[in-house]
């Protein structure tokens, strides 16, 4: 079991070659908490956040109406309509395994 300490001296992992963008839409919950989570990640890991209003662009709009928020990191859709945290951390501790 790794204590307080060395969790905190270990050197932190700066993911910032992720480009992770949000599809989202101005009054949704779902959004919202999504955007919230990945905040969150993103103070720890130091990844570019890109938010994107669908209503803004009837193509986005018509491709991802109600399957918001949309996740995608480097291009490639990784979350639909919720960002689970479990998945994310999966995601981020593939990443610690390749560098």
């Amino acid at each position: 079991m790794t204590t307080l300490l060395t969790r905190w001296l270990r050197p932190k992992l700066k993911l910032t070659h992720w480009r992770v963008t949000v599809y989202t839409r101005a009054q949704c919950c779902c959004c919202h908490k999504a955007i919230d989570l990945l905040q969150d990640y993103q103070k720890r890991y130091l990844f570019a956040l890109e938010l994107v209003d669908i209503d803004a662009d009837p193509e986005l709009r018509a491709r991802y109406d109600t399957s918001v928020p949309v996740v995608t990191i480097n291009d490639k859709i990784r979350f639909k309509g919720i960002v689970n945290r479990v998945l994310l951390e999966r995601l981020i501790t593939a990443e610690k395994a390749r560098s």
